[in-house]
């Protein structure tokens, strides 16, 4: 019957944190799928495109470390070094970016490239620092 309990617990602290980091799990997932239409499905916007789709990864990657900032929040809230939060957001979303690079190695016409890991890693540290900025200022 112990066991059951345990089980219990660890559902009930599972479904607690469960909000804290939902929003990154569904970015991800988003930026999963939308990594996963071929070249030649993806729309195009004329002598705007690349402007477009590196703005998206920008945008992407940006909210993406916010989200993960928000899971690690309650670290922050308790006393952590701000800047440890903050580059464990950072990094997080770096790393994923690289993974989804290596993911799009095995979507038809499209692959890898270290250049949309620097932007996606330029776009989560922009986001961060306008967070950092924003929460700054408001003392």
């Amino acid at each position: 019957m112990e066991g059951v309990s345990v089980k219990i617990a660890v559902m009930q602290t599972f479904l607690k944190k469960l909000p804290r980091w939902l929003p990154a799990v569904l970015l991800m997932a988003a930026i999963f799928v939308f990594s996963s239409i071929p070249s030649s499905e993806m729309p195009r916007f004329g002598v705007f495109d690349l402007s477009v789709k590196k703005g998206g990864h920008m945008l992407g990657y940006a909210l993406l470390a916010l989200a993960f900032l928000h899971w690690r929040r309650p670290l922050w809230e308790a006393g952590a070094a701000p800047l440890k939060t903050l580059a464990l957001a950072w990094v997080l979303a770096v790393v994923y970016a690289a993974t989804d690079e290596f993911h799009q190695s095995f979507v038809p016409g499209r692959g890898p490239s270290p250049f949309d890991v620097l932007i996606d890693a330029i776009g989560a540290g922009l986001g961060l620092a306008g967070f950092s900025l924003r929460k700054y200022l408001s003392k």
